[in-house]
């Protein structure tokens, strides 16, 4: 088993700055890629930004040039800077991972319980 778990969520004003992070922990060979997902209220999960192994990234449209993921292997943790906050940037950020548990075992996906990240004056 493997567990994520976030940090870093809170209270930001608007065009503020934020560093969430997603440390993982547990039985792991590799993590493939992973990265963040956000739910606001009344709406649905949706991806904010992905990281491969290679440090491969891509990102939603609305947060493009605001936001950077990154990772630290040796770590097991992904991060997630994000810059001129917004208040429709509010929602739970969940962390995201395809982990390998052995050497050749397939990918299996874990997800975090979530970080607030509340964007208002």
């Amino acid at each position: 088993q493997v567990q994520l778990v976030e940090s870093g969520g809170g209270l930001v004003q608007p065009g503020g700055s934020l560093r969430i992070s997603c440390a993982a922990s547990g039985s792991i060979f590799r993590i493939n890629a992973c990265g963040w997902y956000r739910q606001a209220p009344g709406k649905e999960r949706e991806l904010v930004a992905r990281i491969t192994n290679g440090g491969t990234t891509n990102y939603a449209d609305s947060v493009q040039g605001r936001f950077t993921i990154s990772r630290d292997n040796a770590k097991n943790t992904v991060y997630l800077q994000m810059n001129s906050l917004k208040p429709e940037d509010t929602a739970v950020y969940y962390c995201n991972a395809d982990v390998q548990h052995y050497t050749l075992s397939s990918n299996i996906n874990y997800w975090g319980k979530g970080t607030l990240v509340t964007i208002s004056s």
